[in-house]
């Protein structure tokens, strides 16, 4: 008898990607195979409206280890044997329904990701979007996922280092959880997810498997507005447990550090649970496998073999052990005082099969359960774009001509530009001693333990501006990702993203997300920053409504010395303040989707642009200059532009500024504008001659804005102000 439209509702299927299952099989699904299939069919497992456009990205590289998609995480070569492994992912549903533990299971699956490699996690960063926080939903949702960020990590003991907090309406209900982990692991020692070797034998290590996340593939992240599903959908978010988390981390990395030749591959249990992770493996072994679910540990009664394969219980990893070594596994981890219980192994052919009470109750060929339909659509620009594209920003009222100073406080104040301390002072960003540059700056930078080296990460994602335009603000994402790493003089070498949507089934937003993919692709390209991993968060929308289009960058930058990281805070009266990459003068266009259109004038509109090729130029020459020793520090112009990167970098390092430049034309735009490539540094003594040089070799603009002074006075063209006031309009979100 046809299945009812609820069972397929109930796993996010449609009728006609039913009909095709059971074309494939060649028979009805029964109820455990139904809710296997419609979580390795979702979009969260299967990337169906997705994966299309995922392969225009550029993935490859001498220093690249892994196939993007292949494995947990992307693994970049370091040298000197070693490897950092990086990803980012999205808890964006579980987060809206319950933000601490939406938020607290995102960090730890995340986590699992990296150490299922081989790695050892050595940073957390999260990005994260909500309403604007006078409202008091929106303020819960802030603090319980800030919370629960803090809370898993800090138990975990990795630091969370950096990462980015914005605020916007168009986040209202549906906010975006994103949390990026890196780790380090000897490259020859890095592990595969897969099964292989008949007989090997399956090991479920870490937490009893219970009730809890069922349906968190296929229904919290594969449907729209959690909101108007709140109860029904609060049972399918997951419940962490960080010091198990902890336990499990170093037993996983002591297993593959100096055991792993134990082992054929090592997986987490994340969405899906069981389903995703046996059958995933065993599709990458190209094996077959047998799994008998008597064996799971278990801390409910009377648990069904569909809730028992579908649950996303937390903490939970999957260990393909050889046959002769199952003991010397079973032992480590039990020395970690957890379980580690064979539940199954590895047979020959295609098939996955469950069996329950001593008979079989799923059979699922792994090859039709990882390719689920794909779809290509002709996405529709929204028609709205045209006229916030076309509108004239030279037509408005230049404000900045007669409070330029009241201005700059306002923006300083503003929930997206003001100082996040009330956030990552909640987060331990010191513990394992390795944080270089901590939160506040441009980029975290992490020394890779036992060398010279370091690490510089950003998260970054303008969604104002992939809203205005897609192509146009997917490559910004990239380019300003790469900036920031740029500016602690670290080189950009590869990006993990997630790429926060609304329902792709609208033509207008699989258009925004096309667009994104593609402008990200060209950025990565010119900067020769391939995508090694990332995550794909889709139906993100509320009351029909989709998020601003938020493709989140995270770019991995390599330093040489991890003694020679730059920072954005002035340091020291007396130096020198230029502007690299971008006349003073600016034109009205910069104003486009700018923090001061939206704060002044209550628009967002306009049309951004960047040039990429001026931008690889510009982060050439800050490479270049401070490899040479010129620089003393450097800071992205972005949000809130020119007079707000300034003022950061004074309020930073508690150091006053005295402007000399005369800015031209209209004051808004050269103040406030946010044009893409421009970077403020300041000078060691005896370095602008050089600076100069090396600009007009490069091809570079290099304008100068002033100098730092003792005391605490600020002043830039017509603002005039002090540290004090600077630092109360900054400090104000909390």
């Amino acid at each position: 008898m046809p299945v009812d439209q609820s069972a397929l509702d109930a796993v996010a299927l449609s009728r006609a990607e039913y009909d095709l299952l059971v074309q494939q099989l060649g028979r009805e699904p029964n109820e455990v195979e139904l809710g296997m299939f419609g979580s390795l069919w979702s979009e969260h497992c299967g990337y169906k409206n997705s994966k299309p456009l995922l392969k225009l990205f550029p993935s490859g590289g001498d220093h690249i280890l892994t196939k993007v998609g292949a494995e947990n995480a992307g693994a970049i070569d370091i040298g000197d044997g070693l490897c950092v492994v990086m990803k980012v992912e999205s808890h964006n549903h579980p987060s809206a329904i319950e933000p601490y533990q939406g938020a607290a299971t995102g960090v730890g699956g995340i986590v699992r990701d990296i150490f299922a490699m081989g790695a050892y996690p050595i940073a957390i960063l999260d990005s994260l979007r909500f309403g604007p926080p006078d409202d008091p939903q929106n303020r819960y949702l802030f603090d319980g996922v800030v919370g629960g960020i803090g809370g898993y990590g800090n138990c975990l003991g990795i630091p969370t280092v950096g990462g980015e907090v914005v605020f916007a309406e168009a986040y209202n209900g549906n906010p975006l959880v994103n949390a990026m982990c890196v780790g380090v692991a000897e490259t020859k020692k890095l592990l595969s997810a897969k099964a292989q070797g008949e007989g090997s034998v399956l090991l479920l290590a870490g937490s009893d498997t219970g009730r809890d996340g069922i349906h968190g593939a296929s229904g919290l992240a594969s449907r729209t507005d959690p909101e108007a599903r709140f109860e029904e959908m609060r049972p399918a978010v997951q419940v962490g447990n960080p010091f198990m988390e902890k336990l499990l981390m170093e037993a996983c990395y002591e297993l593959a550090s100096e055991h792993g030749d134990w082992i054929v591959g090592l997986q987490d249990l994340g969405a899906a649970g069981l389903t995703s992770s046996v059958v995933e493996c065993c599709a990458k072994g190209g094996a077959g496998a047998i799994l008998d679910l008597d064996n799971v540990p278990r801390r409910e009664a009377g648990m069904t073999p569909y809730e028992v394969m579908l649950s996303e219980s937390q903490e939970r990893m999957l260990i393909i052990a050889k046959k002769e070594h199952v003991d010397d596994v079973r032992s480590l981890f039990h020395h970690w005082e957890l379980h580690c219980e064979p539940i199954g192994v590895v047979t020959a052919g295609r098939d996955v099969v469950i069996q329950s009470g001593g008979e079989e109750v799923a059979r699922v060929p792994f090859d039709i359960a990882t390719e689920p339909p794909q779809y290509r659509r002709n996405g529709v620009r929204p028609q709205e774009l045209t006229e916030l594209n076309t509108f004239d920003l030279g037509s408005l009222a230049d404000t900045a001509t007669a409070d330029a100073t009241d201005t700059l406080l306002r923006l300083l104040a503003r929930p997206n530009i003001a100082s996040k301390r009330g956030v990552f002072r909640r987060y331990d960003h010191q513990v394992l001693n390795n944080t270089v540059v901590p939160p506040g700056g441009d980029a975290a930078v992490i020394r890779v333990p036992g060398t010279n080296k370091a690490i510089a990460v950003s998260t970054d994602c303008n969604g104002r501006l992939c809203y205005l335009d897609p192509y146009a603000g997917g490559a910004i994402a990239v380019a300003e990702s790469a900036r920031n790493v740029v500016c602690t003089g670290a080189t950009p070498v590869a990006v993990t993203d997630c790429l926060n949507f609304g329902n792709p089934e609208k033509l207008d937003v699989y258009y925004t997300l096309e667009q994104a993919v593609r402008g990200i692709s060209e950025a990565c390209l010119v900067f020769g920053t391939p995508v090694v991993s990332g995550n794909v968060s889709l139906f993100n929308e509320t009351a029909g409504r989709p998020v601003y289009p938020t493709p989140v960058i995270g770019m991995l930058g390599i330093l040489d010395d991890a003694s020679k990281a730059l920072r954005s805070a002035f340091e020291g009266a007396g130096r020198p303040v230029f502007l690299v990459g971008a006349v003073l003068e600016q034109s009205p266009e910069t104003l486009a989707g700018s923090e001061y259109l939206e704060a002044v004038h209550g628009r967002v509109a306009g049309l951004p642009r960047l040039n990429l090729e001026a931008e690889r130029r510009l982060h050439q020459l800050i490479l270049r200059a401070h490899a040479e020793g010129l620089l003393a520090s450097a800071h992205d112009c972005s949000d809130g532009g020119l007079a707000v990167a300034v003022a950061e970098s004074a309020v930073l390092g508690n150091q006053g500024f005295e402007g000399s430049a005369t800015f031209a034309g209209r004051l808004d735009a050269a103040l406030f504008g946010e044009g893409q490539g421009r970077i403020v540094v300041s000078l060691n003594g005896g370095a602008e001659a050089r600076l100069a040089d090396l600009a007009q070799e490069s091809g570079v603009t290099v304008s100068r804005l002033g100098s730092t002074v003792a005391g605490d006075g600020f002043t830039l063209g017509p603002i005039s102000s002090n540290l004090a006031a600077i630092r109360e309009a900054y400090e104000s979100l909390v």
